[in-house]
């Protein structure tokens, strides 16, 4: 056997392929983990605003394109964790209804082929083992539970509280965000967490954050049968003569090329790069990409819909630590719209040098830090729909995304909703009532809730994958990250991720026990 042959190869390490290599790595098989990138560095500026914001220093300098040829510098980047080392940590269940068919008033999301009953032992898994802070019976739409979140919720600073009890007040039911953050509320001086202001979109220096590489690669490296190589980049994957099993992994480390193969292949490189890794590796007996006999690779292609709003008002907002508050009153509509909507949260506190992105390069910037000072900032996601126009595509081996914003008037209503309402909650304390609010729709290099690409199904003609996240044209060849949503939902996508990933990892154990590995 080669000196290059395991029994499991992971293909990334976000949140999917780090949360299945945990699960795997007490087995004792022979397991590789490939990572594109390095580790994220631990350094001053993962705290400096103007670099992580202004420069975007921990964002890929690789560039993709839009349906129109024009250029996008996507907003991700290639380091051990994946994008969970910016991530804000919200850690959300979907919804029960979101696993079943959703009329929305612009177009239908599929059934699942799994229900939330089949998920929850793992979502309650997942919880636990990436420290989810939350409080169960606020949110009005949360699905049953086995068992409370692990950690108690993170608490607002005084000037959200205020917020918490306006939003009360209006009749809504505002509740904590789920965080997975490393925070013990009950003695600061023992907690790595201290609540800081740059968390929401930045790496942690403290190494606070749950993230993947934390919570998952460093301790799975603990054991002797992992081994992780960083800072290299799979070019394709090649398969058997057959076409029915991935036979070689060919990787790019500097200029030196290697091979390695495995009993199983998991490609876990993020929805947007494993479909194209897929449909980078075509060859003869899949000239379409690898697995794409359904030719859904790549396809429903889904991010969200989402926008931020700056609510300026005459009170002062001291927040540091601001991303604990959400609302779902909205998720399923209203009385005036029988269909879905979506999701409200608060964004982390941003300061006068994230104000200047959006700002004009000739107001002050003592007028942005005091604009800073007086807002309340917040993201507002509506479910995007499975469209198989809207898809990754290959031109001259650079990424292209083909997509088209659908579902508009459930996220325009949503946006214009919360508008009102912020004006009602200013209204309430105020003798002379003052509120003024931007917003922005996020455009199309904002990837950050990437899913879709790689369909899982019961029908190997509709779907890529099948419930277990195996590929049904080829026996050991897996995809396990966002890949395999057959719909978006409105809700942060990485705890399912997490969730499945522990599934497959049962599975995989399984297959694995077995006396030949291909069973």
């Amino acid at each position: 056997m080669s000196t290059h042959h395991y029994d499991v190869i992971i293909i990334g390490t976000g949140a999917g392929g780090s949360t299945l290599a945990h699960r795997l790595a007490p087995s004792g098989k022979k397991i590789l983990i490939l990572e594109r990138g390095g580790f994220l560095p631990r350094e001053k500026e993962n705290w400096d605003f103007s670099q992580v914001l202004q420069r975007r220093r921990y964002r890929t300098t690789e560039r993709w394109l839009d349906k129109q040829g024009k250029t996008l510098h996507p907003d991700t980047g290639y380091y051990v964790g994946g994008n969970t080392k910016v991530y804000g940590g919200v850690l959300f269940r979907l919804r029960e209804q979101d696993f079943e068919t959703v009329y929305h008033y612009g177009g239908v999301s599929p059934q699942w082929p799994l229900s939330y009953q089949d998920l929850e032992p793992y979502y309650t898994q997942a919880e636990k083992l990436y420290q989810v802070h939350g409080q169960h019976g606020l949110d009005p739409t949360e699905p049953k539970r086995s068992e409370p979140y692990p950690l108690p919720p993170v608490q607002h600073e005084r000037r959200v509280q205020e917020i918490h009890e306006q939003l009360k007040y209006q009749g809504l039911h505002p509740f904590y965000l789920p965080l997975a953050i490393q925070l013990d509320p009950g003695d600061r001086t023992l907690s790595t967490c201290i609540r800081c202001n740059t968390c929401d979109g930045f790496p942690c220096l403290l190494q606070a954050k749950s993230d993947a590489e934390v919570t998952c690669i460093r301790p799975s490296l603990a054991y002797d049968n992992v081994t992780l190589r960083t800072n290299t980049e799979v070019v394709r994957l090649q398969t058997s003569p057959s076409g029915q099993e991935v036979t070689g992994i060919e990787v790019k480390q500097g200029d030196q090329h290697q091979h390695f193969s495995g009993d199983i292949v998991v490609v876990s490189c993020g929805a947007i790069n494993s479909a194209a890794l897929l449909l980078r590796s075509a060859n003869e007996q899949h000239p379409y990409g690898l697995a794409n006999r359904s030719n859904q690779v790549g396809r429903n292609l889904m991010k969200h819909q989402h926008g931020v709003i700056l609510n300026l008002t005459h009170r002062l907002n001291l927040t540091v630590f601001q991303k604990t508050l959400a609302i779902n009153d909205f998720y399923w509509g209203e009385p005036e719209f029988n269909y879905p909507m979506g999701h409200v949260q608060l964004l982390g506190k941003v300061n006068k040098e994230a104000i200047a992105l959006e700002a004009s390069k000739l107001i002050p910037g003592f007028v942005l830090a005091g604009v800073a000072s007086h807002s309340s900032d917040w993201l507002v996601t509506s479910e995007d729909l499975p469209d198989p126009k809207n898809r990754v595509r290959l031109k001259n081996n650079q990424i292209v995304l083909d997509y088209t914003t659908n579902n508009t008037k459930a996220f325009d209503r949503l946006m214009k909703r919360w508008l009102v309402i912020l004006k009602q909650i200013n209204a309430q304390d105020a003798i002379v009532p003052y509120s003024l609010s931007f917003y922005k729709r996020m455009s199309l290099e904002r990837v950050a809730h990437q899913v879709g690409t790689c369909r899982f199904g019961r029908d190997p003609n509709t779907s890529v994958l099948d419930p277990n996240c195996r590929t049904h044209d080829i026996q050991n060849l897996y995809v396990v990250d966002g890949s395999f949503f057959p719909s978006s939902a409105a809700v942060n996508p990485s705890l399912t991720i997490m969730a499945i990933a522990l599934r497959v990892g049962d599975h995989l154990l399984e297959r694995l026990q077995s006396s030949s590995g291909h069973a």
